[in-house]
């Protein structure tokens, strides 16, 4: 094993809740005024923290959102994800291969914690990351593509950056790794892999993974 720790970002990584989320952000964006298709959605928010919607609304049209948007959102998004969201085909074996292996982890997401949990909780997966594991933008000042939320990440869990790799599946997550001077490795079951430019290599199905990281 090659690195010290590996970082997962969590939406599109350990569960499937990309579509759900950006389908509803689109729908909820375009009702406020703001139309935005799927596409845009994707394109411009994948692997963001909520302050950047906030932030490239406002610039692009002048207008604050509202001031309940988050909490409104996230209530269409966790009712949601009750109904239909599912983990990533392969996380689960993945996350027992590196546990078995003795090999730290965590995950790192641009969500709220209480997003991070109710994915986790709906999938399963919460049995493989306990509260000292899970590390959210809401823990740091700014989301990704600043580095802040994987330097903070790294710290907790005692680990030097270079001694890091990170999974992830956005363009801002894949800046945010390298700021942060980590090895990421882009995962493409969603994106493509020129969307993912300067990760250190590419891979579309999670069962690829453990090979990767030398497992």
């Amino acid at each position: 094993m090659r690195y010290d720790l590996v970082v997962f970002d969590n939406d599109g990584v350990l569960v499937d809740s990309e579509p759900i989320s950006n389908t509803l952000l689109a729908g909820y964006l375009t009702e406020l005024g703001h139309p935005t298709t799927y596409e845009e959605s994707v394109r411009d928010f994948m692997g963001s923290a909520m302050h950047r919607i906030h932030e490239l609304i406002e610039e692009r049209s002048g207008q604050r959102l509202p001031g309940d948007f988050d909490e409104t959102f996230h209530a269409r998004v966790f009712a949601a994800f009750q109904a239909e969201l599912e983990a990533v085909a392969g996380a689960r074996d993945v996350l027992k291969r590196l546990a078995e292996a003795g090999v730290p982890y965590c995950v790192a997401s641009s969500g709220s914690h209480e997003r991070i949990r109710v994915g986790h909780r709906r999938t399963g997966l919460d049995v493989w990351f306990p509260d000292e594991m899970v590390f959210s933008a809401e823990d740091v000042g700014r989301g990704k593509p600043a580095p802040d939320l994987f330097l903070h990440a790294a710290a907790r869990m005692g680990v030097a950056p270079e001694r890091c790799v990170v999974v992830e599946d956005s363009r801002l997550g894949v800046q945010a790794a390298l700021a942060a001077g980590m090895d990421v490795y882009g995962f493409t079951a969603m994106t493509p892999e020129a969307k993912l430019a300067g990760a250190k290599g590419f891979f579309g199905a999670m069962e690829e993974l453990p090979a990767i990281l030398g497992l």
